[in-house]
C-alpha cells in the first residue's frame, strides 16, 4: 500500500494557502482551513505539473513581498 500522498491511483487537489505555497491533498479528505483549491482533482502527476508549473517561488509570499520591497528602497538583500 502506497502511502495517501504518493498513491498513483487516487485523484488530487492542488492547494494553494495565503503565502501563496502550493500542496498536493487527496481529494477524498476535507480541504484544511486556510487552503483553497486551485487545481483538480486530478491524477496525481497532472497535478504535480500543475504545481511545477505554477510555483516557480518556493519562497512564502510574505518574504518575497519584503524582499521586493528592500529592493525598491535600495537596499541589497
Amino acid at each position: 500500500m502506497s502511502p495517501v500522498f504518493e498513491d498513483d491511483d487516487t485523484d488530487y487537489l492542488v492547494l494553494r494557502n495565503a503565502e501563496l505555497q502550493h500542496s498536493l491533498w487527496p481529494a477524498y479528505l476535507a480541504v484544511p482551513g486556510g487552503w483553497q483549491v486551485v487545481s483538480g482533482p486530478a491524477a496525481r502527476t497532472d497535478c504535480l505539473r500543475h504545481v511545477e508549473q505554477n510555483w516557480r517561488d518556493l519562497r512564502p509570499a510574505s518574504l518575497t513581498a519584503t524582499g521586493d520591497q528592500t529592493r525598491q528602497n535600495g537596499i541589497a538583500s
